[in-house]
């Protein structure tokens, strides 16, 4: 039993063995033919790669030569651009010097003869001055004598010749007696008078809040449209606080729109319709004024039988400015002027003051045609049948036409003294500042002036000369040059007088 068991065991135990070889064999056998393969594999995986580089490699140095032969062909581009450049410099600067060497034979001979006539200069100076010895040697005085005695004498006959038209002049202002002298007086007087420049264009309307401006301008601008379609003013609302500008040339319009927009602001109802009411009901009251202004200045003044549209005109120019001067104003005082001095010359005041009242209705027409206002106004008051002597003063106070009575200068004489008293009229700061800038640098212009100054409100002007560009005959000259430049180009009230200042100054320092 025991052998049996064991034999069995044995059996078994060889059977393993010999299994165990047999599989250990084969797979010996199978990993040599696997290895084999994968050998293969890679010798060809290894062909192929190489040939993939080959490939990339003819095709990276292809690439290469293309840019190397691109840069090879833009470098000889660039070379042949240098040689071209190189060859252009290469004859332009052989024309340089060529110039350059004509040019100082040009300069060489300028040299020459500027020492030639330098030379004459000198020449005619020695002529010069040996003539003048021969003359005071001859005459047995001096040059500076003989100018001192030939000023002396052309000045005596100056003084000779003045005084004797002086008394010719008078003979004859004796011989045409009280007509004539008349005349002279009242011209003298009215060429006293000067005149400054301004018209007025614009009105202010203040309110009490800015709130107000966005109810004045309305929905997308539609109550300042019909506000301005009403009254054919321009309403201008900016920043400025508390501030609404009117603009126009009419007067009356301005005069329209600010009582319109102020009825509209108290009511508080601001809206196309109520503006067009308000403003059609100022405009029929305005009219009214402008009439009751007018028979009340013919009233105050004692002036009668006027047409009812010369009334109407008078009370227009309470709206209407003349050189910064309220124009109803100008012509009451006119008119009494005019008053005043017909009465001293023995002529008639009442149609003196009735001239002086009507010499400016012209600035006043309703449809303002091109004309000088003095000749509109003749033409005016030559329609509404004034008379002949009173329609040629308000066309003559202008000198637009000829005189033809005493009238026409008292009226001149008067609107002037009217416009020139102190206080009646204004100036532009603007234009005062630009007059004296003017002033300024005409002076400038002149060769020597260092520095000038417009003092005195430029009725004087000081101006500064370099002491070693000008000599004290030459300052003299200066003055007067300026002087006559000024009169010349220049409009300004009086006279302008011109001061040249030249002095040395010798300056030095103690260490």
């Amino acid at each position: 039993m025991v052998t049996t068991i064991i034999t069995a065991i044995i059996s078994f135990l060889t059977g393993g063995i010999v299994t165990w070889l047999i599989i250990s064999y084969l797979a010996k056998s199978k990993g040599k033919k696997i290895i084999e393969e994968a050998q293969k594999e890679a010798e060809t995986i290894k062909k192929d790669k190489l040939l993939e580089v080959k490939e990339k490699f003819i095709l990276l140095k292809a690439d290469f030569e293309k840019q190397v032969s691109i840069r090879n062909s833009k470098i000889q581009s660039q070379e042949a651009k240098l040689k071209q450049r190189e060859l252009i410099i290469n004859q332009k600067q052989e024309e340089f010097y060529k110039k350059k060497g004509e040019l100082d034979i040009v300069r060489e001979n300028l040299e020459n003869q500027l020492d030639l006539i330098e030379k004459k200069k000198q020449d005619l100076d020695k002529i010069h001055k040996l003539e003048i010895e021969r003359l005071e040697l001859i005459s047995g005085i001096s040059a500076e004598e003989a100018k001192e005695r030939l000023a002396q004498l052309l000045k005596e006959e100056a003084q000779t010749s003045a005084a004797a038209y002086i008394n010719e002049v008078m003979e004859e202002a004796k011989m045409t007696a009280n007509k004539e002298a008349k005349k002279i007086v009242v011209q003298s007087i009215q060429r006293v008078a000067t005149e400054t420049a301004i018209e007025n264009a614009i009105s202010v309307f203040h309110i009490d809040s800015d709130e107000i401006k966005g109810r004045i301008i309305g929905r997308e601008g539609r109550n300042i449209r019909a506000l301005e379609a009403a009254t054919g003013i321009e309403i201008i609302v900016d920043d400025t606080p508390e501030a609404i500008i009117l603009s126009g040339f009419d007067p009356v319009r301005r005069e329209i729109a600010r009582l319109a927009l102020h009825q509209l602001v108290q009511d508080g109802r601001i809206h196309p319709a109520r503006i067009e009411e308000v403003v059609n009901k100022v405009r029929k009251q305005v009219e009214e004024e402008i009439i009751e202004t007018g028979k009340r200045t013919t009233i105050d003044l004692g002036i009668h039988g006027l047409h009812p549209e010369l009334i109407r005109m008078i009370g227009r120019m309470k709206y209407r400015s003349s050189y910064g001067q309220n124009l109803l104003q100008h012509s009451r005082e006119t008119a009494n002027l005019c008053a005043i001095m017909a009465s001293e010359l023995g002529l008639n005041p009442k149609k003196a003051k009735r001239a002086g009242l009507l010499h400016d209705i012209g600035k006043v027409p309703d449809d303002e045609p091109e004309l000088p206002h003095a000749i509109l106004g003749m033409k005016l008051a030559e329609k509404y049948k004034e008379k002949a002597d009173i329609v040629n003063a308000i066309g003559a106070h202008h000198d637009e036409t000829e005189m033809t009575s005493l009238l026409a200068p008292i009226v001149q004489v008067c609107d002037a003294i009217s416009g020139a008293r102190p206080g009646a009229r204004r100036e532009i700061v603007e234009a005062y500042i630009k007059r004296l800038n003017d002033l300024e640098q005409l002076a400038l212009s002149y060769p020597g002036v260092v520095k000038t100054y417009a003092i005195q409100a430029g009725r004087e002007l000081r101006v500064i000369v370099g002491a070693d560009r000008i000599n004290d005959i030459e300052t003299e000259n200066l003055s007067n040059e300026i002087a006559k430049k000024i009169q010349d180009e220049m409009t300004y009230p009086g006279q302008v007088k011109i001061t040249v200042i030249r002095e040395t100054r010798a300056v030095a320092f103690a260490k």
